[in-house]
């Protein structure tokens, strides 16, 4: 076995846990910088407005990626609970499914965003002058969206193999080619916001060129031949009872998102600047908790496949401890230096760091709470339980932020940026609370099952 799978099942877990979880960390924080790569330069460069541009298509592109990504963690999750099982002829057949069901959904993705994104920029209200813009800039990032997905399908299966160095190395070299080609397409060649476009898709490439070759190369279950590629029915059918909720979920969750967006943009395309940029800076804090959320996953995965329970209750007290200390350490620094850091993306507008500063206050300082929510969703996902994590979701993420957008939003008095953020903190809260009560349910069937 290997010795990152047997770290996983056996011995201390506190370091294993922070070592695992720290990379998954950093690699998030790249994949941010891709984004925030192009807001930077767009906003020094070419103003406001196409900074505004850029943003506006992020709850968008969401929408329509995270389902797929979703799938990407049933896949992650089947690889793990066969690597905790010692089957190894599972973990081969779902490593060469996984990868035929990314390259099809990519493909399918790209068509279906090149054709439509202009037609859902109208839907959510996007100022005429911002439009034009935002269209240019989704149409070459769907264009290359395959990389993307296949990237994240690899991935997930390194992480459930207790890989989670690869991914961040090969990031750091997609990132740093990301970074060059945004300030040469835009200040060299006057690219505008299609130039941050080309350039994220060249840098995704590279990046997914990398994680695939990392799978050739290993000497595991987990190896990947080309001959091999298949749909093999059974495991696509696991891959799919697990990944689709988590899927749905992604993608309801980005659905409240870009009605969020859409109430943005109600107020302006200066709000949108600095909404925009305000929320790049929230990935940063949501991605490093998020980790905890994945190592929760693989970390459970494998240790409900291997039937050790008492682990995987020490695994949730000691991701639900560091998710929160993560929270509330991160969440306060961004806020006391919240107009420090606006600055780097807004360059031409006071008013709209201001704005900024409201989206980070409201959101930032109870953020430690969607850290919580998410490691709850993460263990019960890595004990087989998708559907029900998506239900509570679906019912107290997006119901309660949809329902708070038609209801106390509108009201004369309260039709205000502050009411409109602190949607978010109330969903976390009554979501999080929801999960505890299913989570000890399933852990006690599952405990019982093999106890018996």
């Amino acid at each position: 076995m290997k010795r990152s799978n047997q770290l996983m099942l056996e011995g201390p877990l506190f370091g294993s846990i922070v070592a695992y979880t720290v990379p998954i960390i950093l690699t998030s924080i790249l994949q941010l910088l891709f984004n925030a790569a192009d807001l930077v330069v767009v906003g020094q460069f070419c103003g406001s407005v196409s900074l505004a541009a850029v943003g506006a298509t992020g709850s968008l592109t969401s929408l329509m990626v995270n389902f797929f990504i979703g799938l990407s963690l049933g896949a992650g999750v089947c690889v793990a609970h066969g690597l905790g099982s010692r089957e190894d002829q599972e973990v081969s057949r779902t490593v060469h499914t996984a990868l035929p069901v990314a390259l099809v959904s990519g493909l399918g993705l790209t068509a279906f965003g090149i054709g439509l994104s202009r037609t859902f920029l109208g839907w959510m209200g996007t100022p005429e002058n911002v439009l034009p813009l935002s269209a240019v800039y989704m149409k070459i990032y769907f264009s290359g969206i395959t990389f993307t997905i296949v990237y994240n399908f690899a991935a997930a299966i390194l992480r459930a193999a207790g890989d989670t160095k690869s991914p961040l190395i090969f990031l750091l070299i997609a990132g740093v080619v990301n970074v060059g080609l945004n300030v040469l397409f835009v200040t060299a060649f006057q690219m505008n916001v299609a130039g941050v476009a080309l350039a994220t898709v060249i840098s995704q490439g590279i990046s997914a060129v990398l994680v695939v070759w990392a799978l050739m190369r290993r000497e595991d279950a987990c190896r990947l031949y080309w001959k091999r590629l298949r749909v093999y029915r059974q495991q696509l059918r696991k891959l799919i009872r697990i990944g689709l909720p988590a899927g749905v979920q992604s993608s309801l969750f980005a659905i409240s998102n870009v009605l969020i967006q859409s109430s943005v943009n109600s107020f302006g395309d200066v709000f949108m600047s600095g909404s925009a940029a305000s929320g790049n800076i929230e990935g940063f804090v949501y991605t490093s908790m998020n980790a905890f959320s994945q190592t929760a996953v693989n970390f459970i995965g494998q240790n409900a496949g291997a039937g050790k329970y008492d682990r995987i209750r020490k695994i949730y007290g000691i991701c639900m401890g560091c998710v929160t200390v993560v929270g509330l350490a991160l969440g306060s620094t961004v806020c006391f230096f919240g107009r420090q850091l606006l600055a780097i993306y807004i360059s031409d507008s006071a008013e709209a760091v201001d704005y900024g500063m409201i989206r980070l206050c409201c959101i930032c300082l109870p953020y430690f709470l969607c850290g919580l929510m998410d490691v709850s969703t993460g263990a019960l996902r890595g004990m087989g339980s998708s559907l029900e994590p998506m239900v509570i979701s679906v019912l107290g993420v997006c119901g309660l932020r949809i329902l708070w957008i038609y209801t106390v939003f509108r009201l004369p008095g309260l039709h205000t940026p502050v009411c409109l953020f602190l949607s978010y903190a109330l969903s976390w809260g009554v979501t999080f609370l929801a999960e505890l009560v299913v989570l000890r349910r399933v852990y006690r069937r599952g405990s019982a099952l093999h106890t018996a």
